[in-house]
């Protein structure tokens, strides 16, 4: 008969994440994995198959748990026009919020395309590939909140916001106050483009 799993895989992806978003993949060894944990390495590597696996899956519960539930009002047809603006703001706020211990450890995705588990096409692609979400989200909050403005300043509009948001999280691992400050350049950005209230002044 097979082993049976006596651990919740969630809990245990979420333990494992808390230490790959703090410290890396490379600094970040098993015996530290099992403590966190509290399960030996023949039964993570049952789950999750190597150390590997276990990055792969807190990468993808950092997409799913953390990233994706904030660009949520973003995402798909129907975004309100003040979707973006609020995604910006709440954003500054976290950032601004120095009793968030996560943001000391910045963002894991950015982190590991600095690292050299980065130059790991797998990874890479995951990292281009929050990019590309991060971008159309952006897309879609500027366009709900100018629909006027011409798709060439839209785009430019969104790319020039989802920049600001990779800086700002970047930053947050070093300084909480500028990253919040350069959601505040993205908001002002936002706020001086043409809304639908200012097409029709």
């Amino acid at each position: 008969m097979g082993r049976v799993q006596t651990f919740d895989t969630d809990e245990v992806v979420r333990a494992v994440r808390a230490l790959f978003w703090d410290r890396g993949f490379e600094d970040v060894s098993v015996p530290e994995i099992e403590i966190a944990t509290g399960l030996r390495r023949s039964s993570l590597y049952h789950a999750f198959g190597s150390k590997r696996g276990l990055f792969d899956a807190a990468v993808q519960s950092y997409l799913d748990e953390v990233i994706r539930p904030r660009l949520r009002p973003l995402a798909g047809p129907g975004v309100q026009p003040g979707a973006l603006l609020d995604y910006l703001h709440g954003l500054r706020a976290v950032f601004a919020d120095g009793r968030v211990p996560a943001l000391q450890s910045g963002c894991l995705l950015l982190n590991a395309a600095t690292a050299p588990i980065g130059r790991e096409p797998e990874i890479a692609d995951v990292v281009l590939g929050y990019r590309r979400e991060l971008h159309a989200a952006m897309a879609r909050g500027v366009a709900a909140h100018a629909p006027s403005s011409s798709a060439e300043d839209q785009d430019r509009l969104a790319r020039v916001c989802a920049a600001l948001v990779v800086s700002a999280m970047v930053l947050a691992r070093v300084d909480t106050d500028e990253a919040a400050r350069t959601m505040d350049a993205a908001v002002g950005l936002v706020q001086d483009a043409r809304s639908p209230q200012a097409g029709s002044a």
